[in-house]
């Protein structure tokens, strides 16, 4: 049945179906997406689908849920202020982060001033100078502002143009995704092994399924802090994270399993040999086991029998053979 059949059934249960023809209209699209798109409801009460192109904010609309020093920093960067506040292009923005952006940090290698920090002061993150921020804090927080849509996002996490792309999609989603949607993100990426080195410098290699793993369980991210994760949501993904791996475990037993069943069917049909002695070959042999000429005459072999004729024709007879 398809969309517009299934709109007119529902318009002939309510009856209203017949009042439609008689006014003219024709059945509108209203449902066609009936079925597919779950309901969540953010902050202020609104129902949006969850499926929707357009993406919720969560948290702070403004900030982006930054830290107030890098938020700060971002806003009175050069590199922000004079060139990316002036593009409104999505895809000119993906340029930038395949240009400019070789790193995840918050901040440039050795721009952080830590200096006299001490006390209370030394251990809070957000106190002090600063640095100079990084491009990659930056134009994630220009396509923060930008508003992009799920389409867009998904382009990211899936781009293969620089593993930067796809590194600042799965920070988009961490600063900005309601958290009870995080799981609904982030699990079809925790086992890609695909690899990325977010630290400023190198030195801390890893694969996108650990770094989402990461994002997920832990808040410090290299010197700043993701948005916490409500303890409730926090112990309901833990609990799918168990699920998941007992699931890989029973698949992995499964497998095993059909891998012993069928060698035992094997062996029983008599299929597979056990312990057959091991063909010996030279290596002339070994390289031309293609080929039939050196399959049925190998010359390796030849050579030795005539070298053992030879020093047997040259061998001088003994009397008693005389």
């Amino acid at each position: 049945m398809d969309t517009v059949q299934a709109i007119i059934q529902q318009q002939i249960e309510a009856g209203t179906f017949l009042q439609s023809v008689q006014q003219g209209q024709q059945p509108t699209q209203e449902g066609a997406n009936y079925g597919e798109e779950e309901e969540y409801e953010d902050e202020e009460g609104t129902y949006k689908g969850k499926r929707s192109n357009t993406l919720p904010i969560w948290g702070n609309k403004v900030t982006m849920n930054l830290n107030t020093l890098v938020l700060e920093n971002i806003r009175e960067s050069y590199y922000y202020k004079n060139n990316l506040v002036e593009i409104d292009s999505f895809q000119t923005l993906v340029e930038q982060i395949f240009y400019q952006v070789k790193h995840l940090e918050p901040w440039e290698k050795g721009t952080r001033r830590l200096q006299g920090m001490t006390g209370m002061c030394g251990g809070v993150r957000g106190v002090g100078a600063g640095g100079v921020v990084s491009s990659a804090y930056c134009l994630l927080f220009r396509l923060f502002n930008l508003r992009i849509t799920r389409k867009q996002l998904i382009s990211m996490l899936n781009s293969r143009q620089s593993v930067y792309i796809r590194g600042i999609g799965f920070m988009y989603i961490r600063y900005t995704q309601p958290p009870s949607d995080l799981w609904y993100w982030l699990e079809p990426y925790l086992d890609d092994d695909s690899e990325i080195d977010p630290r400023s410098g190198g030195g801390d290699l890893m694969t996108f399924g650990q770094m989402v793993r990461t994002m997920i369980n832990k808040l410090d991210w290299y010197g700043t802090l993701f948005p916490r994760i409500p303890v409730p949501i926090q112990k309901e993904i833990d609990e799918k994270f168990s699920e998941r791996k007992k699931q890989q475990m029973m698949e992995e037993e499964e497998w095993q399993m059909g891998e012993t069943s069928e060698k035992t069917a094997m062996e029983e049909a008599g299929e597979v040999k056990k312990d057959l002695p091991r063909v010996s070959k030279c290596k002339h042999h070994l390289r031309h086991h293609h080929c039939r000429k050196h399959r049925k005459n190998c010359p390796a072999k030849a050579k030795r029998l005539r070298e053992e004729k030879e020093k047997n024709k040259n061998k001088p007879s003994t009397p008693s053979e005389e």
